[in-house]
């Protein structure tokens, strides 16, 4: 996958700077507080049709809208080069359709959680700029996932799009101004996290999707060390 090429050849590159990095003050015990502005940028295509009682069109696919939500984060030095952090966030997306779907809004307004947390590994590569890379479990969490309004007027009533497990890759860096305990944060963060949509009418399920949703979050602000 070319997003895990991409950040295994950023963790060779901060191995190769580590034995010759500037040595910024000791962060064992820190905590850093990052707000940020963050693009989530799904896929949302459909990779398998578990059942159809519906009759979906002849190549029927979708496509995940983006956003540019506000997130937060919080993060705990173990010691001055690992940290472990997690996000804050809701992302609002809907899902519209393409191919056999094409121009009908098949999930409308899902509000999404990313629940995520990543152990980091800081190198200070020069004075005030840290560069990172890390991994961790996320837990995507959706409600308010309602059926689109392209499918209403076909009969279809409710959807859901289940909870579900994966994982996150990141990589990014934290740009300090000397010792005011404020900087600037750019991040980035490749998921690898798929859903299930059951489509139901009147309380009986009509049809159900497999989705791949891989979002890349896109993510730059400010931090604040205590």
């Amino acid at each position: 996958m070319k997003a895990s090429l991409y950040l295994a050849a950023a963790a060779a590159s901060l191995a190769v700077a580590a034995p010759a990095a500037a040595q910024d003050a000791d962060r064992t015990g820190d905590i850093q507080v990052r707000v940020l502005a963050t693009a989530v940028l799904p896929d949302g295509e459909i990779n398998n049709v578990d059942f159809d009682d519906f009759g979906l069109p002849a190549n029927s696919q979708t496509e995940a809208s983006d956003n540019i939500t506000p997130t937060a984060s919080i993060e705990y030095f173990i010691s001055n080069n690992f940290s472990l952090e997690t996000i804050a966030g809701v992302s609002q997306h809907d899902v519209d359709g393409v191919g056999g779907l094409a121009g009908l809004e098949v999930v409308s307004d899902a509000q999404l959680i990313p629940a995520t947390l990543t152990a980091k590994y800081h190198v200070d590569l020069a004075p005030g700029v840290k560069p990172y890379i890390g991994a961790g479990p996320a837990y995507f969490i959706w409600f308010n996932d309602d059926a689109g309004a392209g499918i209403t007027p076909l009969g279809v009533t409710d959807a859901d799009l289940s909870n579900e497990f994966g994982v996150a890759l990141q990589a990014g860096v934290d740009f300090a101004f000397a010792d005011s305990g404020f900087g600037i944060s750019l991040d980035a963060k490749r998921y690898f996290i798929d859903t299930t949509a059951t489509f139901s009418a009147n309380g009986t399920d009509v049809f159900a999707t497999d989705h791949t949703l891989d979002p890349w979050v896109l993510s730059a602000g400010v931090n604040f060390t205590f």
